[in-house]
């Protein structure tokens, strides 16, 4: 296992890593400037308003892209146990 392997293998990781949680980054952060929108418009200034909508949306998001997050993991997992043997020798 040379150094060029490894680096692929942790390029692979991040890259998963990255599309699993972008749908539910860009949803927090587009309900977060929802919020903020509204908040800026209204002169309302509490802090806590832009927790739940995010909480919510966030849990949301988990439901609908669950199995699809799932599934990307399980096929990185199978596909690493796979290739285990050029891990060790």
């Amino acid at each position: 296992m040379n150094s060029e392997f490894v680096l692929m293998l942790a390029e692979r990781g991040v890259y998963v890593i990255l599309l699993i949680s972008g749908p539910i980054l860009i949803l927090a952060l587009a309900v977060g400037l929802l919020v903020s929108i509204f908040q800026a418009t209204t002169q309302i200034q509490e802090q806590t308003l832009a927790f739940i909508p995010k909480i919510v949306a966030v849990l949301v998001g988990i439901v609908f892209f669950g199995p699809w997050m799932l599934s990307q993991m399980i096929e990185f997992t199978v596909d690493l146990y796979q290739n285990m043997n050029q891990f060790v020798g």
